[in-house]
């Protein structure tokens, strides 16, 4: 066996023990945690399991796993992430340094993930909510970054439409208005969106000067005088 092989296979052993180890944890962490992590599919932990594993420090050089993401993914880490927050919060669990470390650290791999991969507005506002009650603003700021790197015109306005917070609103805004005119041109037919796309292209004709907000702004005005 090349040693490229018994590298993988010593990987794989340390990846399934790590998962059983995990797993016994996890029934310290109380009863709704271990049902939602029970509910995981077996990609999602395992997912989980090599993010632990990379933020020990203790990757190896070869044979990195590759874990396919999708909305379910997404949906199963925010559903983990918020059972162990609300778990961290919990009077009797605090009293425990040790439970509560390993709850924090589990809980923290999740968000790392999904800050890494989500293209959820729901998610996006999660992450952004959990990082505020922290005052943790650099990340803050980094998190806005993902919305510029990731996020369609949509999901950026599905944020503003949704959060209640309004650092959450502004930051999601001022993402949504530095986007090109022609991404945001579809949110004016949709009336969930069109006063938030509208603010957007707004911003842009008068904050920005921008020639093509300024002769959409135009048409949405000359419309409504037409009452098209």
């Amino acid at each position: 066996m090349r040693k490229t092989e018994i590298a993988i296979s010593i990987y794989k052993l340390t990846d399934l023990l790590q998962t059983k180890f995990i797993e016994m944890t996890i029934k310290d962490f109380g009863a709704r945690v271990e049902s939602v992590w029970e509910g995981l599919r077996p990609m999602t932990k395992k997912m989980i399991v090599g993010a632990l594993h990379s933020g020990s420090g203790n990757t190896p050089t070869v044979a990195a796993q590759k874990f396919s993401y999708d909305a379910h993914a997404d949906w199963e880490l925010s559903r983990l992430l918020s059972a162990l927050d609300e778990q961290a919060k919990n009077a009797e669990v605090r009293k425990d340094v040790e439970n509560l470390r390993e709850i924090r650290q589990l809980a923290n791999t999740c968000a790392a993930v999904l800050e890494s991969k989500t293209e959820s507005a729901e998610v996006f506002i999660q992450l952004a909510t959990r990082t505020l009650q922290r005052n943790d603003f650099n990340k803050v700021d980094r998190l806005a970054d993902i919305l510029t790197q990731r996020f369609s015109a949509g999901e950026i306005a599905e944020i503003i439409r949704q959060t209640d917070l309004a650092q959450i609103r502004a930051v999601a805004f001022e993402t949504l208005a530095l986007l090109p005119v022609s991404s945001i041109l579809s949110l004016l037919d949709d009336p969930i969106y069109f006063e938030i796309a509208r603010n957007a292209i707004e911003q842009q004709a008068f904050e920005f000067d921008n020639a093509d907000a300024q002769a959409v702004l135009e048409q949405i005005e000359f419309d409504e005088v037409s009452g098209e």
